[in-house]
């Protein structure tokens, strides 16, 4: 038997291939080919959003230039589905590798594990519509202690001050205080004087509305803001489950944008700070303070 053969239909064919889950290495950066210059774009940012740990802006990006007839979209956007937790995302993984190595694509028919229970193919590629799935997380440990208390020590005293405030009361509302340093860090640089353009203010940038709903009278008081951002901190934790990206994106955007989009916004400016908190903090999900 041939291995990767795909004969008459979809994937109908005789195909050869492991039948057990599979962990996929990481396959690279794109090669250079003839590929029309808007379809390479579309794989060479969708291969950076997957390695940046954005599997949905991946996917998204990768269904834009299959769409478009890329057999290599087809084939990454394949691998990108198998990783899928549920059994019709799996399948349309199968669906997807087949369909690239039915056109040729070596790497699509060794990677093909089996054929799908069903023939099916994503949303994105039938009706436009962005992706909405989950892959599993590689769970990753946050930042070393040693490396927060040395990048606290090195701080100008004032905001060494609003550090160690934050170190002292993030454990009191269960939040592991690497996590709200990280936000405080990207949201104002601890300077508790901060206004942004939209109002946000203080150490945890928080808005009138935000600072309102927690309690927060001056939110130019550090220990208030403080406080505030905590509150609305541990308050999103709970409302996503701990997922540091949901959590931050939630936190520059709104739990509302979030819940409309099924993830990261499609904000440039979230996408940029989900990505600075998660290379902060460097695990994807939050360490309690007791678990820590």
């Amino acid at each position: 038997m041939n291995c990767g053969r795909v004969v008459a239909g979809l994937v109908t064919g005789v195909l050869c291939a492991a039948t057990q889950a599979m962990a996929l290495p990481d396959d690279g950066p794109p090669d250079w080919t003839d590929e029309p210059p808007v379809l390479s774009r579309f794989i060479e940012d969708g291969y950076a959003a997957q390695r940046g740990r954005d599997p949905l802006q991946a996917a998204t990006l990768y269904c834009a230039a299959a769409r478009y007839g890329s057999v290599e979209a087809q084939y990454r956007l394949g691998r990108l589905f198998l990783q899928r937790t549920d059994a019709t995302g799996q399948d349309e993984g199968r669906t997807l590798l087949a369909l690239a190595a039915q056109r040729g694509h070596e790497k699509a028919a060794a990677t093909l594990p089996a054929p799908p229970q069903r023939e099916a193919l994503p949303d994105c590629l039938v009706t436009g519509r962005a992706p909405a799935f989950e892959v599993p997380a590689k769970v990753e440990p946050a930042v070393p202690l040693e490396v927060v208390e040395r990048y606290v020590l090195a701080l100008p005293s004032d905001k060494r001050r609003h550090a160690e405030l934050i170190q002292r009361l993030a454990p009191r509302f269960d939040v592991d205080f690497r996590l709200a340093l990280a936000i405080a860090r990207a949201e104002s640089n601890l300077d508790h004087r901060a206004v942004s353009p939209k109002n946000a203010q203080g150490l945890m940038q928080l808005i009138p509305d935000t600072a309102a709903r927690f309690g927060v009278r001056n939110a130019f008081d550090p220990e208030q803001n403080v406080r505030g951002g905590l509150a609305y901190l541990r308050w999103l934790l709970e409302r996503f489950n701990g997922d540091v990206a949901l959590t931050s994106a939630a936190y520059n955007a709104g739990e509302g944008a979030v819940d409309r989009h099924g993830g990261v916004p499609p904000y440039s400016e979230t996408r940029t700070y989900v990505q600075r908190i998660l290379h902060f903090y460097r695990s994807p999900v939050h360490a309690r303070p007791g678990a820590m």
